[in-house]
């Protein structure tokens, strides 16, 4: 997974400088170094900061980093969240990507704060789909559980979710289920998609470990639960 990751954030890096950041190599100087400071321009859950400095550091590897807060921790508009000392050129070619990650990682992390604030006092728990941008998903699904969700399968190797392609092509609900609990190693779960109360019972007395209600209205999602 750290080397996925160390992949990722390379791929990141090569994407935006391609082979060099060409307005910084014209009007910066090689030898020049400045300091830089992360602050946040809103309040929020920080998540991501850990990848900042691998950001900066695959560019420049004795460059100086020091993190004044840690990811989950919630931060005011106008906070300093981090600093940096190394070649201006670093900097400012490392900037964009550095703070899309960031950024967007923050964002889900907050967001999803909210949801589990919401739903405290109750027994439900905010867990996260297989709906991530491309390329983001390891980050995406790290700033869930940064703001204290929960992830679901990460890919379609490591769970199973029969969803309504899958219950059509297989003739039904029950013959679903009978297929794949048939077949599966006995301790894995098998989850199931539904779109109504009619197969809600179904997937239930045909032996369904999971079930997700999918597009079901209030009321059908009371019945059910």
């Amino acid at each position: 997974m750290e080397r996925l990751l160390e992949h990722l954030i390379r791929y990141m890096l090569y994407e935006d400088i391609g082979y060099g950041d060409i307005t910084t190599e014209l009007l910066v100087p090689e030898d020049q170094y400045s300091d830089a400071v992360i602050i946040a321009k809103s309040d929020t859950v920080i998540a991501g900061l850990i990848f900042v400095e691998d950001v900066f550091r695959f560019l420049q590897t004795d460059i100086t980093f020091r993190s004044y807060m840690s990811d989950g921790d919630y931060v005011i508009s106008g906070t300093e969240i981090a600093s940096l000392r190394g070649k201006t050129r670093t900097l400012l070619s490392g900037e964009r990507v550095a703070l899309n990650i960031l950024q967007r990682l923050s964002g889900i992390a907050t967001l999803t704060r909210e949801y589990v604030e919401a739903v405290k006092d109750t027994p439900a728990v905010v867990v996260d789909t297989r709906k991530t941008t491309p390329m983001f998903r390891l980050f995406e699904k790290y700033a869930v559980r940064v703001g204290g969700g929960r992830n679901h399968r990460f890919g379609l190797f490591d769970g199973i979710l029969i969803k309504d392609n899958h219950i059509s092509s297989a003739g039904g609900v029950k013959r679903a289920l009978e297929k794949v609990k048939n077949n599966v190693p006995h301790l894995m779960k098998v989850e199931i998609e539904v779109t109504n109360i009619e197969e809600f019972r179904e997937a239930i007395k045909a032996g369904a470990d999971v079930v997700l209600l999918d597009n079901m209205s209030v009321e059908d999602v009371k019945r059910a639960v």
